[in-house]
């Protein structure tokens, strides 16, 4: 009995079910998770890469004329140091402006003393040791100063961040199981509603092999239709998360944005998808059949 005659004797489902509408959402809450974990990813290796070199020297000093001259000595101090490449002095006016939207018109008042800030970028990621050296370089000469490795400030963040993908990996995961539920269930329904023509099928001469194939085959387009759909929809969803974002205006936040890569790895998740929908609808309808001998 040759396939294309089995195919004819058993119905095949339509786009209409459930099914496809089934996956088309567990594909766009894949592809939803997974660009903001690549997204989270990608935010805490640029933030992470770019203060890993990096010290901020704080000159505390509540007089100001006292203040500068010791900014000024700790910035020839720092420049002296092998592991330093360059030191800035923040200036006054930048300091007001980060403090305005706390302190408000306080922020640029002599009754507010502003520690002195100075931008060290060093050669390579310093180690405790090496922070430690240069503190010690500036209590020699310089009372009051303080050294603060940028990347300790934010540890607690990128400790947030990594939970953060760890979930979005864990969505993913328990989304990839709800999808071969899915596809289980229904290929159980497909078969136990089909089950006398399968025994029809068998006893002109069709085998378990024809059987399945065609099961698969209504299953796989179901799959590729709903896959399509919720990747459009992740997409969707995607862009608009981005673009709301982008809006912020944000340095930190800029550096979350998907590289190639990046997408490749979006664009493979339909696939993904298909090829669990085939491999589960194959293993199910092959124990169904093995059930019935």
């Amino acid at each position: 009995m040759r396939g294309g005659l089995a195919a004819r004797l058993l119905p095949q489902t339509k786009f209409g079910g459930p099914i496809p509408w089934v996956i088309a959402i567990l594909i766009a809450l894949v592809v939803i998770a997974a660009a903001g974990g690549l997204s989270l990813r990608n935010l805490a290796e640029n933030a992470r890469a770019d203060l890993s070199g990096a010290v901020t020297v704080q000159i505390i000093e509540a007089d100001a004329e006292q203040r500068d001259a010791k900014a000024v000595s700790a910035a020839g101090i720092l420049a002296d140091q092998p592991l330093v490449t360059s030191v800035r002095i923040v200036p006054e006016e930048e300091l007001n402006a980060l403090l305005e939207p706390w302190l408000g018109a306080a922020a640029g008042s002599d009754d507010v003393p502003v520690p002195a800030l100075i931008d060290v970028e060093l050669s390579r990621n310093a180690s405790a040791s090496e922070v430690a050296g240069l503190q010690s370089a500036l209590d020699a000469a310089v009372a009051g100063a303080r050294v603060d490795a940028q990347s300790d400030w934010l540890k607690p963040v990128y400790d947030a961040l990594a939970a953060l993908q760890y979930l979005a990996l864990a969505l993913i995961t328990l989304v990839a199981f709800a999808t071969g539920a899915a596809v289980w269930l229904a290929a159980r329904s497909a078969f136990s509603n089909h089950s006398e023509t399968v025994e029809v099928i068998h006893l002109l001469g069709g085998t378990d092999a024809q059987v399945t194939r065609i099961f698969q085959r209504s299953v796989v387009r179901d799959a590729a239709f709903g896959s399509i759909v919720g990747l459009i929809f992740g997409l969707a969803a995607v862009w608009l998360l981005g673009q709301q974002f982008a809006a912020l205006d944000s340095g930190m936040v800029g550096g979350g944005g998907l590289g190639w890569t990046d997408w490749l790895i979006i664009a493979a998740i339909p696939v993904a998808g298909v090829l669990l929908a085939l491999l589960t609808a194959r293993v199910t309808i092959k124990v169904a059949l093995r059930s019935m001998l």
